[in-house]
């Protein structure tokens, strides 16, 4: 069944006014480290966006297991919610292992384009960062090469554990858990400068 929700105006669903920072999760998968992260900093506010159903629905899930109220979602493409943000509006912006599109030829396809990296610098507040995890070397190189181009970032990394290591208070995610790439996890993170 395809749904047409385009004629459908949705009711007020504002994030909570709270003075605390905004945090986007692109790509959250079933929501394991997001809603972890909203239970752990309910100071802050949670944007999810999930392209596939299923991990909405995941999500939604585990939203109400937790009770947390500091998370909103999107179900669709992350430069649409991006597009509608402010500039200088994000204090954190989370992707974690999406989709490397390994083979050569798909390679456009990958979230992580210079475009795409331009976007994310005028959304996001001077001082905050962008946290990148994968298992694929090859993305992992890719995406280094992509935000050390844009003058806006800067990668924070001072010795080979920054990279080799999680950030502290991450979650771990069922696809962190399966391993599919052809690497240990890589984590980089890279600071609206």
């Amino acid at each position: 069944m395809n749904l047409d929700a385009s004629s459908i105006t949705p009711p007020p669903y504002p994030l909570p006014s709270r003075g605390g920072g905004v945090v986007l999760e692109i790509g959250f998968g079933g929501g394991e480290h997001l809603v972890a992260q909203a239970a752990a900093h309910p100071e802050l506010r949670f944007i999810g966006v999930e392209p596939f159903l299923n991990g909405v629905a995941s999500c939604l899930r585990h939203i109400e297991e937790s009770g947390v109220a500091n998370v909103r979602l999107h179900h669709g493409d992350a430069r649409d919610v991006l597009a509608c943000l402010p500039d200088a509006s994000l204090d954190r912006i989370d992707i974690l292992f999406p989709d490397p599109w390994p083979k050569k030829r798909h390679w456009k396809r990958r979230l992580i384009q210079l475009e795409f990296v331009a976007e994310l610098a005028r959304v996001l507040k001077p001082g905050a960062e962008v946290r990148f995890a994968t298992d694929w070397a090859n993305y992992a190189a890719w995406t280094l090469e992509v935000f050390t181009r844009n003058p806006h970032f800067s990668w924070t990394a001072e010795r080979a554990a920054d990279w080799r290591t999680a950030w502290s208070g991450h979650v771990t995610t069922r696809y962190e858990q399966k391993r599919l790439g052809d690497c240990t996890p890589v984590w980089l993170r890279f600071a609206r400068m």
